[in-house]
């Protein structure tokens, strides 16, 4: 990885330079709300993009290469460039392919231009796509506030057909691809602005009120009484590991994932260890197995064995409250009249995640662990993965709802607060008021 830098930094350089050329504005970050579609249960965020600017509402895919936008429907933008063939953009975006395309010239139809393969997760589908260029816009942020609005005259991203919308909440175009990759949001956004390879998300568990994407490093401030809580000032961290095999829809030979993997070194329930295999927990020479953070899996998923075990003892360590019949997907249920309710959720005996790292437990009370599936029961928010899944543990958008997860690119590290509820504050407290 080490041999990359170098020419990641040169080649972006060269491609976002005329972005800082057009404003002696730094922004320390940027930040973008981020809404849980009530329908599909999918984290929604949006920018501006094109000339003139028209919102883009996109689906957070917290492991994606890059953004991708639906052209084919009424794309009109007179700063749309589309990325030509041996580019450099193409080798930052490592597009090999190189193509014509006989229906246009048109956005995501052109001649003697470079493509990828952009996908869709939920739907599991990928298709060609023309690598392009356009203006982005969203809002800085001092981490306390959104501030003035910034633009990046040419944001790479990557031009999908319609069909690959399909499954996407409603009002939805594309994706936010927010991984590891060159192209991805995190890296595009640092390198036009020279701040820290870094971004945070908080994601909030209502559909009522916005969580947040804060790119650049901290303060990450959340609305408490009486004072503000800086949710980045005390994390517990975490190495980031790369999985040396793409864990994409449709992926080159010799291509690595640009998903977040962690090490869980063991599983607690109640504060007892849980008997696991524990060469599940790391990732292999074919890339299978590990744990890995993911924003298109509603709840978290196990391996079949390593999901037996955490059921049975979860179902032993509450042996004193009533259970519900089982409610798909879910196994363990329970009478919501019988559990108790706490400033943490539910009251019941917490899930510990113990990461590689001094100090790196991931904790998950009541609020991450169950799921309210009506007015009188709640179960157990693990799902059976299979019993030869590619990756042993899929931590789902449930899980880290209401956690600050910071990811620092350039480190490799994850830093994570555990629940902000025990902090009296929440992720939808973030302040979107602007600031003058």
């Amino acid at each position: 990885m080490a041999n990359s830098v170098p020419l990641l930094v040169s080649c972006l350089l060269v491609i976002i330079s005329v972005s800082l050329a057009q404003t002696s504005f730094r922004p320390r970050g940027l930040v973008l709300p981020v809404r849980k579609d009530a329908s599909t249960q999918q984290y929604v965020t949006a920018i501006d993009q094109r000339t003139p600017l028209v919102r883009v509402n996109l689906v957070v895919h917290l492991g994606g290469q890059y953004l991708w936008v639906d052209c084919d429907n009424n794309y009109s933008s007179s700063t749309y460039r589309p990325a030509r063939c041996r580019s450099a953009q193409c080798s930052l975006a490592g597009a090999t392919g190189c193509g014509d395309c006989f229906n246009g010239p048109r956005p995501g139809c052109n001649n003697n231009t470079c493509g990828l393969t952009p996908d869709n997760p939920f739907i599991r589908t990928a298709t060609g796509g023309e690598l392009a260029e356009d203006a982005v816009s969203v809002r800085s942020t001092d981490g306390s506030n959104p501030g003035r609005t910034v633009t990046v005259p040419r944001f790479l991203f990557v031009c999908a057909p319609t069909l690959l919308i399909q499954g996407l909440a409603g009002s939805a175009t594309g994706l936010a691809g927010l991984g590891r990759a060159r192209v991805g949001m995190p890296s595009l956004f640092s390198a036009a602005f020279s701040f820290r390879r870094k971004f945070a998300i908080c994601l909030s568990g209502s559909t009522r009120s916005d969580g947040v994407i804060l790119f650049g490093d901290s303060p990450y401030n959340f609305i408490r009484v009486p004072a503000p809580l800086d949710a980045g000032a005390s994390l517990a961290y975490t190495p980031l590991f790369v999985n040396p095999v793409s864990t994409a829809g449709a992926y080159s030979q010799g291509e690595a994932s640009t998903e977040y993997f962690i090490r869980i070194r063991s599983v607690r329930v109640n504060n007892s260890p849980v008997a696991v295999n524990a060469t599940l927990l790391d990732i292999d020479a074919e890339g299978n197995g590990g744990a890995k953070i993911s924003t298109v899996n509603q709840y978290t998923l196990l391996e079949t064995s390593i999901y037996r075990a955490v059921v049975d003892a979860f179902s032993r360590a509450t042996t004193g409250i009533r259970r519900a019949p089982a409610v798909a997907p879910f196994e363990v249920c329970y009478e919501s009249g019988s559990v108790g309710s706490t400033r943490v959720g539910p009251g019941v005996p917490n899930i510990d995640l113990v990461l590689q790292g001094e100090g790196a437990v991931w904790t998950w009370t009541g609020s991450n662990s169950m799921v309210y599936v009506n007015d009188d029961v709640l179960c157990l928010a693990v799902v059976d993965g299979g019993a030869n899944p590619r990756t042993a543990v899929v931590i789902g958008g449930h899980q880290i709802e209401d956690n600050l997860l910071q990811f620092d690119l350039a480190a490799s590290r994850l830093g994570f607060s555990n629940t902000l509820l025990g902090r009296q504050t929440t992720c939808a407290n973030f302040n979107f008021t602007s600031i003058a």
